[in-house]
Parts: structure tokens; C-alpha cells; sequence
């Protein structure tokens, strides 16, 4: 069995990146502080999502890879497919899929979301995933570094791009899931109806018992019928700071839960 240096070896770090730990099945991730780094809603979404033995899969917007990379450890899935536009974080996810030996099974293109279905093909996945830029143009602070703003504002992509894509993307039948903001719940499902996907399960995240929610999940299905399961509220810190179980449970799957505050990858 290779030592934890070995394995790291196996990752081409270049100056100024570091190498996380992903807390379940071995994995790393490599990451640059001067760039964009996953947080908490990429873990929820890979968690939230239903993932069926065989599935084929898109992550659209995957960034460095993190979503495909936690997926690959739910069920046997039989293709996963993460669609990028930026050239570092295309490198980045390139080099993360190699050092954790699953080019057999996750494949990283370069490609603009706006033309998934030229580049990917209609019609022929079962779960289509994205963790989509939240803010409009506009709205917000803009980030300095060019890279993280167009991972955070929709630069490059609104909400429709994304929702209109997924929709070209996934068979009928098949399953659409989404991390996003809450006050834009409306806009989501107005958009997932006109593109014929039909919300199946909402669950809102609030960051601490008795305050407003900051991320809600949804997951529809392409031609599916419209009830709507809403889901037990996924609450992070308990009344006493410390993380709830079931936030343990999902971020650091197979420890046992102890009483703490604080995350090694909490944005």
C-alpha cells in the first residue's frame, strides 16, 4: 500500500498551489489561494443529488473538478463528464482527475456552457449538475482576480444559459440538480418549467438554527410531473456553534461526529 507521500507524488503541484484533502475515499484536490476555491455548496450538491448505479453525468461549470471527484464516490457510475471554460482551472481539474487515478471514469472538457450541446450532445445523460456563478453582473463586489469573478458573476453565463443547457443535455426522464441563492427560488423555477424540467426536491440550508436560509438545492426532472418534495431544513451549526451531525455526516463521511467549530474547506 503507498504511504500518504507516495500518493502525493502522484500530483503535479505547480508554485503556490497546496493539495487538500478531500475527507472521503482518498481523494485530494489541488487548489491555489489565488484563485477560486471550492466551499461548502459543491459538497452539498454532490451530496444532495440523486445518483443512480450507471449513470452517466455532466458537472457543468465544474471549476478544479471537485463535484465529479465527490460524485465518483456514490454509487458505480458509468461516465462522468466536467465542462470548463477557464484555462487554469481546466488544468487544475486535468491534473486532480490524474494524481486520483480516475481517468477511466471522469473527463474533463474545455468548453463554454452556452454550447454544452454542440460539444457534449443531446439528450444522453441521466444527471446533469452546476454550481453556477450566483450574481448578476452587476450586483455584488466584483472580485479583482478575473478568474474568481467569473466563477462568482455571470460573466460568461446567466441562469438561463445553464438551465437552458442542462435541459438540451439530459434524457427524458433524467434529473437536473442545482446549488443556488435563495432569493432567486422564483427565477429558478420559472426557468426549469420553460425548459420543461419539473422541480422534484427543494431543501433549503441555513447556516445556523433561527436565522434565514444562504443556499437552497433543487433537483427536477426532464418531463417529470410537478410534485415537489420539500426536504427537512439542513441546518450547519447547532444552537451551540458547533457543527450538526447531519453537516458532519455530509462533509466528513465515516469519522465519527465530535462537537467543533470550524471547516477545512467552509467558504
Amino acid at each position: 500500500m503507498e504511504s500518504e507521500t507516495e500518493q502525493n507524488l502522484d500530483f503535479a503541484l505547480a508554485e503556490g498551489e497546496r493539495l487538500d484533502d478531500l475527507v472521503r475515499g482518498g481523494l485530494k484536490i489541488i487548489q491555489s489561494p489565488s484563485a477560486f476555491c471550492f466551499s461548502m455548496d459543491a459538497v452539498l450538491l454532490a451530496n444532495f443529488a440523486t445518483v443512480k448505479k450507471g449513470d452517466k453525468i455532466v458537472d457543468l461549470g465544474t471549476g478544479t473538478g471537485v463535484i465529479p471527484l465527490l460524485v465518483s464516490t456514490r454509487n458505480l457510475v458509468k461516465e462522468i463528464i466536467g465542462l470548463e471554460i477557464q484555462d487554469d482551472s481546466v488544468d487544475r481539474a486535468l491534473r486532480n482527475v490524474k494524481g486520483n487515478k480516475l481517468d477511466h471514469l471522469i473527463q474533463i472538457v474545455q468548453g463554454d456552457i452556452c454550447k454544452a450541446r454542440q460539444i457534449l450532445g443531446t439528450g444522453k445523460y441521466d444527471l446533469i449538475l452546476s454550481n453556477p456563478p450566483y450574481l448578476p453582473v452587476g450586483r455584488g463586489d466584483r472580485n479583482q482576480i478575473d478568474s474568481i469573478a467569473v466563477a462568482k458573476h455571470e460573466i460568461l453565463c446567466n441562469l438561463e444559459n445553464v438551465i437552458d443547457s442542462g435541459s438540451g443535455l439530459v434524457k427524458y426522464g433524467g434529473r437536473f440538480a442545482l446549488v443556488h441563492r435563495p432569493e432567486r427560488l422564483t427565477e429558478i423555477i420559472i426557468l426549469m418549467n420553460k425548459y420543461q424540467l419539473k422541480p422534484r426536491k427543494l431543501q433549503f440550508v441555513y447556516p445556523r438554527v433561527n436565522s434565514r436560509p444562504n443556499m437552497i438545492l433543487i433537483e427536477a426532472q426532464y418531463g417529470g410531473n410537478p410534485e415537489l418534495i420539500i426536504m427537512e431544513p439542513f441546518i450547519v451549526y447547532n444552537e451551540s456553534g458547533n457543527y450538526t451531525k447531519e453537516f458532519w455526516n455530509t462533509y466528513y463521511p465515516g469519522i465519527p461526529y465530535k462537537a467543533t467549530v470550524g471547516g477545512l474547506f467552509e467558504g
